[in-house]
């Protein structure tokens, strides 16, 4: 994309990577359960060698961005693990 932005916006930002495990969330919603796993992989993928992620993913450079680790990113993986997994979160 023009000046290397994914979105069309000006700025160099990565991808949220609470919001992607939302994304996550959303897809398993709406009944697209094979799509929800594929992602929730893919976002499984880009953390460090001990798991970790941070706040972050530049998809044009391949790397992690922002805080690290960082809590949300965790905690949206966590939620997102449950989800797929059919549990009720609430117990």
């Amino acid at each position: 994309t023009e000046g290397g932005s994914v979105d069309g916006l000006p700025g160099d930002e990565g991808a949220f990577l609470a919001c992607s495990f939302w994304l996550v969330d959303a897809l398993q919603r709406i009944g697209r359960p094979g799509e929800a796993r594929e992602l929730f992989e893919h976002l499984l993928s880009l953390g460090n060698d001990v798991g970790l992620l941070a706040e972050e993913y530049d998809v044009t450079a391949g790397r992690q961005l922002g805080n690290f680790p960082q809590a949300f990113s965790h905690i949206g993986l966590v939620n997102s693990a449950v989800d797929l997994a059919g549990e009720d979160p609430a117990g």
